[in-house]
């Protein structure tokens, strides 16, 4: 969905857009003296787009491609580096997509297979996942206990066990950690370390930067992707960071 501020943005950006989207000649013809004042040019753009409306949502996703580069770019680096053992798929894998999720979370839990499904199919991928726990007050301990079980070596199998089950609550996290063989006294310890706060503090963080406003949400490349999109969207987000 682009925001009001995008939409009041594309206005003032729309004739480089245009030009960007080959309609540079048509420009050129409509106002050929290199004097040509402004006034007669914002009405050669509105005629274009009047004339051809089907431009504007290249024009914005282009826009919006655009401005979440301005904002991945300068975090990339943190973005992408993961608390230590939260990762999916291979952990040395070239191309890297980061999931903000939520154990609470319905459309996060929906996405599990999918995840699932891009790492057979993508041996070069390499998912962060950062804990984002803003659904329910029972998402912190979740996601604490998540963190722990990255800790332990056994981040995949307490993710797949947490999902698998019910909504997180005291005895489903305990339950999530039995199946993924955790020493549940050290993963308890470790949950209730600074540097386990300090990492959800820094995600709630890279969050309000970004403008995530709920969960599962995605980047990857130049994407920055918000739902429960579906393997094929994600897929070809991977595809077009491969590429790049």
């Amino acid at each position: 969905m682009t925001s009001p501020a995008l939409r009041s943005t594309l206005l003032f950006a729309l004739p480089a857009l245009l030009i960007g989207l080959g309609a540079g000649w048509w420009l050129h013809a409509r106002a050929p003296a290199a004097g040509a004042n402004r006034a007669a040019i914002e009405g050669v753009v509105h005629d274009y787009i009047l004339d051809h409306p089907e431009i504007l949502p290249e024009a914005m996703d282009r826009l919006q491609a655009r401005e979440n580069q301005a904002r991945i770019a300068p975090m990339r680096g943190a973005l992408e580096t993961p608390f230590p053992g939260a990762v999916l798929g291979n952990p040395q894998g070239k191309v890297t997509l980061v999931e903000f999720t939520d154990f609470a979370c319905t459309y996060c839990r929906k996405s599990v297979a999918d995840v699932a499904a891009l790492v057979r199919a993508n041996p070069d991928l390499r998912v962060v996942v950062r804990e984002l726990p803003i659904i329910a007050p029972e998402s912190e301990p979740a996601a604490r206990m998540g963190l722990a079980a990255a800790a332990q070596g056994k981040y995949a199998a307490f993710h797949e066990a947490m999902f698998a089950g019910p909504r997180p609550s005291a005895a489903s996290i305990a339950a999530a950690a039995k199946v993924a063989g955790l020493d549940l006294a050290r993963a308890q310890a470790f949950a209730a370390r600074e540097d386990v706060q300090r990492e959800l503090e820094r995600n709630l963080g890279f969050a309000r930067q970004l403008g995530i406003g709920g969960t599962p949400a995605w980047l990857i490349g130049k994407d920055m992707i918000a739902g429960a999109v579906g393997q094929e969207r994600l897929q070809q987000a991977i595809d077009a960071a491969r590429k790049g």
